[in-house]
C-alpha cells in the first residue's frame, strides 16, 4: 500500500518511515508536517493509508482526517499519537485504528493489515457513519497496549463489575471503564436492561430458561453464556420476546 506519514516532528516521521520499512510490503510515498499539508499531499499522491499525528500546529490531525474521509476516494486513516485523550473523538472521524507512541512494529503491522483488508465500500461506509455523531458506532477499549474498536452491532451484552464493564461481543470479551446507566441512555433503542448489572442487545435475545437456582435467565444467540433476569425487568424481557416471535 502507498502510505503518507503526517507528523510535525521530523524525527517522528523518520522513525515511522523506518517502522513501515521494517514491516515490509508497503511504500512511503510522502510526508507532511501538519493537517493542511496532509490534505495537499493526499490530493497529489492518492495514498491508500495516512498515518496521522493529532496534535500539530495549524490544522490538527482530527480536522484533517475528518476532511480526508469525506473525499470521493478516501484513504484509510490511522492515528499515531503520544496522547490517548483524543481516542473517542478520533474514531468519530472514521479512523480505522489508533496507535499510541512509541509504536511497536507488530502493532503497526496489525493496523496496516486491518487497512489492507478494508475495501472501498467499507471505507465509504465508515465515512458515512461518522457523520452521525449522536450515537457512537463503536466501543473503544484498550487491548495489547493499544486501542481497539468494537462495532456496536457486534456487541451481545454489557455487564457491570465494580468500576469496569465487560463487553461481550463476536470477537470475545473486553473491559471498558464506563457506566451502565450511560450506556443504557445512549444505546437504549437497541439494548434492554435485564438486570441492574446487565444490558443485552435486543437482537441477541433468544429466550428464557430457569437457572440451577430456579431464577430466570436470558438465552442469547451465538453463546452458551446465560445472564440472570431480575424480577423487576422480567416483564419487559417477556414482552420483547413475544414481539420478536410474531
Amino acid at each position: 500500500m502507498k502510505i503518507l506519514i503526517v507528523d510535525d516532528e521530523a524525527p517522528a516521521r523518520a522513525r515511522m518511515a523506518s517502522l513501515v520499512d521494517a514491516v515490509g510490503g508497503h511504500q512511503v510515498v510522502g510526508e507532511a508536517c501538519n493537517g493542511r499539508e496532509a490534505l495537499d499531499a493526499a490530493a497529489r499522491l492518492n495514498p491508500d493509508v495516512v498515518l496521522m499525528d493529532i496534535r500539530m500546529p495549524g490544522m490538527d490531525g482530527l480536522e484533517a482526517a475528518s476532511r480526508l474521509v469525506r473525499q470521493s476516494s478516501p484513504p484509510a486513516v490511522i492515528f499515531v499519537t503520544a496522547f490517548g485523550d483524543h481516542a473517542l473523538e478520533a474514531f468519530e472521524t472514521a479512523a480505522i485504528d489508533y496507535l499510541l507512541k512509541p509504536v511497536r512494529r507488530d502493532r503497526l503491522a496489525e493496523a496496516l493489515g486491518k487497512a489492507r483488508r478494508l475495501n472501498r465500500a467499507q471505507l465509504d461506509a465508515l465515512a458515512e457513519a461518522s457523520v452521525d455523531e449522536s450515537v457512537r458506532q463503536h466501543i473503544l477499549c484498550r487491548r495489547r497496549g493499544g486501542l481497539e474498536l468494537i462495532p456496536i452491532e457486534n456487541v451481545r451484552f454489557f455487564q457491570a463489575d465494580q468500576k469496569y464493564i465487560t463487553v461481550n461481543h463476536i470477537g470475545g470479551e473486553d473491559l471498558i471503564e464506563d457506566s451502565l446507566k450511560r450506556l443504557e441512555q445512549e444505546f437504549g433503542d437497541s439494548f434492554v436492561r435485564i438486570h441492574r448489572n446487565a444490558l443485552v442487545a435486543r437482537r441477541s435475545l433468544l429466550g428464557l430458561e430457569k437457572g440451577s437456582d430456579g431464577r430466570p435467565c436470558a438465552v442469547l444467540r451465538e453463546t452458551d453464556q446465560r445472564l440472570e433476569v431480575s424480577r423487576r425487568h422480567l416483564p419487559k424481557v417477556r414482552d420483547l420476546l413475544r414481539e420478536s416471535s410474531r
